[in-house]
């Protein structure tokens, strides 16, 4: 990916509010770690670009990863978020101005988050940023964010806590939770499968939250959990876990693991052939998790927000503009990770054009009462945003392995559909304590 000189440009702030940044001049850093991002070439050669040129562009602050244990999710989030601003650009851009995005791997690690989202507000002077996949991450972006006002879009990390306690006035978060996850498959698998249970933990704020999540509800419909086993960050032998599930002998296994992690896993259990007993629950499950695994590898029942096969107006659209885009990819269809990164960014840059301006506060306005219709949200049930918590609230669906599948790629089965009211984590509003407008610095670009 090229690197591009930033120009120099002074955001306009309220007197008082904050220090004014410093207009950089500097190249981005050397090694690939910065880079511009594509699709600015079809403008350049008719009359939109020569018009929309006129004007500085508009800079969007990419905090995905590209490297760690969400790696391969962070590129697919940024292809999401990146076919949004091309179809912006096509158009002219947003306010008449060209889109520019800036990508800086984030690397699944939190101090890495802060020193990102710090250098594309104070150096590259992005008007906004987007994306997360480690909710640790999306915090430590958040609090830099909220710090000088810069909105900011949590595309795809998933803790409760990111709509609960650690939710920010300039934060939205686009994917489902562990709590709206649980909601939808739980109690039906305690019926189901029994009320003797196992968890698997990732050792972090995803893995502990959305694990807290489950067992309320697991215990609050009589069930019990014997063990929960806390797992750490890139681990790879699961050995001596599946050893003791074994010895356990649990009616349900429970999972909240993910990124290269629920790979690795995955693999393990099949070898073990504990595929098919006891029952396996993942909370959630990203397509790109187990995008090229084998069919056995792909068990157990799971949540998900958007499968690339729904019957639903614009779904076959949708995957083909993909295919068109991006044909040299790995991952031949789009999944719940791209899906995200798009409707965020598209819903952030049409917010932009309601408000008729890139101020915050205005943004941030137009976005707490966001309601879209299942139409265009290629779901099964309109979606709106929760004012009070940020987090958009939308169509969970429960999945499992498609045995029947019509093409090499449909390895999902949707199993229900559950409307957005059913799911709502109930504790959310309370935990959820906005800053005042006030009291967020006033931020534009």
């Amino acid at each position: 990916m090229n690197e591009k000189p930033v120009d120099s440009r002074t955001p306009k702030v309220s007197a008082g509010r904050r220090r004014v940044l410093k207009a950089s001049a500097l190249a981005l850093a050397a090694g690939g770690t910065y880079g511009v991002a594509p699709f600015f070439g079809p403008w350049k050669h008719n009359h939109v670009w020569s018009q929309a040129a006129q004007k500085k562009p508009l800079v969007i602050g990419l905090t995905m990863d590209a490297s760690g244990q969400y790696g391969a999710s962070g590129m697919e989030e940024r292809l999401g978020a990146m076919m949004a601003i091309k179809e912006f650009n096509a158009k002219g851009g947003v306010l008449g101005r060209p889109i520019e995005a800036i990508h800086m791997d984030t690397e699944t690690t939190p101090a890495t988050g802060s020193r990102v989202a710090e250098r594309l507000i104070t150096r590259n002077e992005a008007a906004f940023l987007i994306g997360a996949l480690h909710s640790g991450v999306a915090n430590a972006i958040s609090q830099v964010a909220q710090k000088y006002g810069c909105v900011y879009l949590n595309t795809n990390s998933s803790s409760p806590t990111e709509a609960g306690k650690d939710c920010h006035r300039v934060k939205f978060v686009w994917d489902g939770n562990g709590t709206n996850f649980a909601l939808a498959i739980v109690k039906n698998a305690m019926a189901v499968n029994g009320k003797k249970w196992v968890m698997l933990t990732n050792d972090y704020v995803w893995g502990h939250q959305t694990a807290k999540a489950m067992r309320t509800i697991v215990e609050a419909n009589g069930g019990q959990i014997v063990e929960e086993m806390m797992v750490p960050q890139n681990t790879r032998d699961f050995s001596a876990y599946l050893i003791k599930i074994q010895q356990l002998k649990p009616n349900v296994v429970a999972t909240a693991v993910g990124g290269d992690d629920i790979k690795a896993l995955r693999q393990q259990v099949v070898q073990l052939k504990l595929n098919k007993s006891p029952a396996w629950i993942n909370n959630q499950q990203d397509w790109p998790d187990v995008y090229g695994l084998g069919a056995d590898a792909i068990f157990g029942v799971f949540g998900t927000n958007w499968y690339y096969r729904l019957d639903l107006p614009g779904v076959k659209e949708f995957v083909a503009e993909y295919q068109k885009a991006y044909p040299g990819v790995q991952i031949k269809v789009p999944g719940n990770v791209y899906y995200n990164g798009y409707m965020a960014t598209r819903e952030l840059l049409r917010a932009v054009e309601r408000a008729g301006s890139t101020n915050n506060i205005k943004v941030i306005k137009e976005l707490e009462g966001l309601k879209v219709s299942a139409r265009d949200r290629m779901q099964d049930f309109d979606a709106y945003m929760n004012p009070a918590t940020h987090q958009i609230q939308q169509t969970i669906y429960m999945a499992t392995y498609n045995d029947a599948p019509a093409e090499k790629d449909d390895i999902f089965k949707i199993l229900s559909k559950v409307p957005p009211k059913d799911v709502e984590d109930p504790e959310a509003p309370g935990a959820c304590k906005l800053e005042a407008y006030d009291a967020t610095p006033s931020y534009e670009m």
